[in-house]
């Protein structure tokens, strides 16, 4: 930035994301259900670490910017659900919210509005309720029914069987895998929302966009 200029104020209504392909999995999704673009999508800031870590490290002073109206927080559960609410909720705590309930609310949690802090909304990758992360949300716009699907899930189980695996997560290596035999290969998994590869209308995306719509209107 040149000397001398001031940095851009950020946003009045921001959704905190772990990494690049949460946002373009979220700003595809936006596009499909012609979401208004009320909001940015932001990662954390680098020098926090990575992932959910830097995601919750940064907390703190990301609520309490006087500039800031609307915060939604976007995690991937990992392995345990109630670990990871429970690891939000003390932060949010700490910071003077109140009335957070003590489990996950499958719908997506959206707190009631403060005159003195801003509002804030909780999801948990993939649906609030099981372990998982942002591939797992993916999977489920797969089309129902689809072959491929049942292939990839196949051949993965043939090579951790056979211990020729590579991968230390199945999760994306399904995705990836399925999205490397389509007639794009490869394509990104924003993108391929976007192409209609991937669909936007199936139950958990409609349930995840509905979220940010209460968030954020």
């Amino acid at each position: 930035m040149p000397k001398g200029r001031k940095p851009p104020k950020p946003k009045p209504q921001q959704l905190l994301v772990e990494g690049k392909n949460d946002r373009h999995v979220i700003w595809a999704l936006c596009e499909q259900y012609n979401l208004p673009k009320t909001f940015s999508v932001e990662l954390p800031p680098e020098t926090e670490g990575e992932g959910v870590t830097a995601l919750l490290a940064s907390l703190a002073y990301q609520l309490k910017d006087e500039n800031l109206r609307t915060l939604g927080i976007v995690v991937d559960a990992d392995e345990n659900v109630t670990a990871r609410w429970q690891a939000i909720r003390n932060r949010l705590q700490k910071i003077g919210y109140n009335n957070i309930p003590e489990t996950p609310v499958r719908e997506g949690w959206v707190g009631e509005q403060s005159e003195l802090l801003p509002k804030v909304g909780v999801w948990l990758m993939p649906n609030n309720q099981v372990p998982g992360m942002l591939e797992d949300f993916v999977a489920h716009l797969i089309p129902a029914g689809d072959m491929l699907r049942d292939k990839a899930e196949a051949i993965l189980t043939e090579i951790e069987e056979e211990n020729l695996n590579r991968y230390s997560c199945r999760p994306k290596a399904l995705i990836h895998t399925w999205l490397a035999w389509q007639k794009k290969p490869g394509m990104p998994m924003g993108q391929a929302i976007t192409a209609q590869v991937l669909l936007h209308n199936s139950s958990i995306a409609e349930t995840f966009v509905c979220w940010l719509r209460c968030l954020f209107d």
